[in-house]
């Protein structure tokens, strides 16, 4: 094939797309079935239009003897075609787990002689020896809390089920200001228990709470993270409420613009 040829139509059609490795400083390790199978100090950040960032290792630093080559196969219009491995450790396999471009197109040549991992079909991820979530922390995402006196209010069909003084926002790169109250300052006869758990590579774990207000039940309306992770230590068990949600969110008596997100209705 030609290198004409070999031009990608993603790019024509879309000149702003970006596919980018930036260097991650930081040692990350991938284990299956109890085998660490990545080991990398030289890991890449991959960044890519309207995608979360991924972790690229070079070849040598995975554990090739513990992958088995497939035939499956993808197509990137902006990086080539994909080949994939199968992970094989004792008597568990994670199919199609490993993918490379081991031709990639010239605008993205640099990920070659890499290989990366689906971040759900392995055991455990850790950058340096703390174990990570979801997916890769993006370095250039922030985290921020910080307490306020400033007194906010939450609103369900014309209701206070919270009123706090001593709220801490947490400000995060990309999402809307989220206003996380202590248990006392909400309408705690409101919450019942949700078997719902979600994992936020920058906060931790976290745990639901349905509200029931006058016969009619809000599903998953309400948040809290019992053990954070140590950055995010001043939201410890803290509660939270979808602004998305809620009929209404005040500071200081002004109601905030309602966001719309995925975790809108």
């Amino acid at each position: 094939m030609t290198q004409a040829n070999r031009r990608p139509s993603g790019y024509a059609k879309h000149p702003n797309y970006d596919v980018h490795f930036e260097g991650c400083p930081r040692r990350v390790r991938v284990v299956f079935n109890g085998e660490t199978i990545a080991d990398s100090t030289g890991a890449q950040y991959l960044y890519e239009t309207k995608h979360l960032p991924v972790y690229y290792f070079p070849a040598a630093d995975v554990r090739q003897d513990l992958l088995r080559p497939t035939d499956h196969s993808s197509h990137c219009p902006f990086k080539g075609d994909a080949s994939y491995w199968s992970i094989q450790v004792g008597e568990r396999q994670a199919e199609n787990a490993v993918w490379s471009y081991r031709d990639p197109y010239p605008e993205t040549a640099e990920i070659r002689d890499f290989m990366a991992f689906y971040w759900n079909r392995v055991d455990q991820w850790f950058e340096e020896d703390e174990e990570v979530f979801v997916h890769p922390r993006d370095p250039h995402s922030r985290v921020d809390i910080l307490p306020s006196s400033r007194p906010v209010r939450v609103m369900v069909d014309g209701q206070a089920v919270a009123e706090s003084e001593r709220a801490r926002f947490l400000f995060e790169t990309g999402l809307p200001t989220r206003y996380y109250l202590p248990k006392e300052d909400v309408r705690a006869d409101l919450l019942v228990p949700s078997d719902r758990v979600s994992n936020c590579p920058y906060k931790g774990t976290a745990r639901y709470w349905h509200l029931d207000l006058d016969g009619e039940r809000h599903e998953d309306l309400v948040w809290s993270y019992p053990e954070p992770v140590a950055e995010a230590a001043r939201i410890t068990d803290y509660l939270c409420f979808f602004n998305e949600r809620v009929g209404a969110i005040t500071v200081d008596g002004v109601e905030m613009e309602r966001p719309t997100t995925q975790w809108s209705k």
